[in-house]
């Protein structure tokens, strides 16, 4: 959607960009800046230049770098997150299988994009992610957690070494669902669209919509990758 340029609205998503590469932020800004719904309010360096440039501002949506000095992306998606849970988190890397972008995702990060996204794409889906819309396509979300689930080292200050830990608490979740929500959940862990789901498990498109929103209440998560990645934990999907 796009503002008209004859309309006094605000701009649907005001966007702060984090990036510890100059010229990467002025691509983003290039692009973004270009499209009158988006406003671009403020940029940050590193992670902890960002929580100051957040806190000032007021974003909707924060474009974060993955990896970064002093702070990299996920802890500050987490530090972020525990101040403001309503807040958009689109984490950038250069690599689809990074490690450190399941740990975001797990922190409540809407979703990724790599930096080589075409402009129309980046665009599209910052403002989604301000409308509240997920900015990871299914089949992503599957590919993303196959390549990148693996235990962590111990002692690396991110996700725990805990595999069965997680199991645990993951099917402790899961046992919240009914049987029908259930089957949703791990439709969605291994990557199916709504579309596919109504189609795989024979409901129509607004009744899984339906399952979806029960599914984000009893599992408490944010995004459709939360939920995979619960269904993962588990070794249901």
């Amino acid at each position: 959607m796009t503002t008209d340029a004859n309309s006094p609205s605000a701009p649907s998503a005001r966007v702060v960009l984090v990036d510890d590469d100059p010229l990467v932020r002025a691509g983003l800004r290039m692009i973004l800046g270009g499209d009158r719904s988006i406003e671009i309010v403020g940029e940050a360096g590193d992670g902890l230049e960002a929580e100051e440039v957040v806190s000032a501002t007021q974003p909707d949506v924060v474009l974060m770098d993955i990896r970064m000095p002093r702070r990299d992306g996920l802890a500050t998606t987490e530090a972020l997150l525990a101040q403001r849970p309503d807040l958009r988190i689109i984490v950038l890397t250069t690599f689809d299988a990074d490690d450190m972008v399941l740990g975001a995702l797990r922190a409540g990060a809407t979703g990724f994009l790599l930096k080589d996204t075409p402009p129309e794409r980046l665009v599209r889906d910052v403002l989604a992610a301000a409308a509240g819309e997920p900015t990871l396509s299914p089949s992503v979300t599957a590919q993303l957690i196959a390549a990148v689930a693996t235990p962590s080292a111990p002692g690396d200050g991110r996700i725990p070494d805990e595999p069965s830990a997680r199991r645990t608490c993951a099917r402790e979740r899961l046992a919240r669902l009914t049987e029908r929500e259930l089957e949703v959940a791990q439709a969605i862990g291994r990557g199916l669209s709504n579309s596919e789901i109504a189609a795989t498990l024979f409901m129509s498109v607004p009744t899984v919509k339906s399952h979806v929103g029960k599914l984000f209440t009893k599992l408490e998560v944010e995004n459709r990758v939360q939920i995979a990645i619960c269904v993962h934990d588990a070794e249901l999907d």
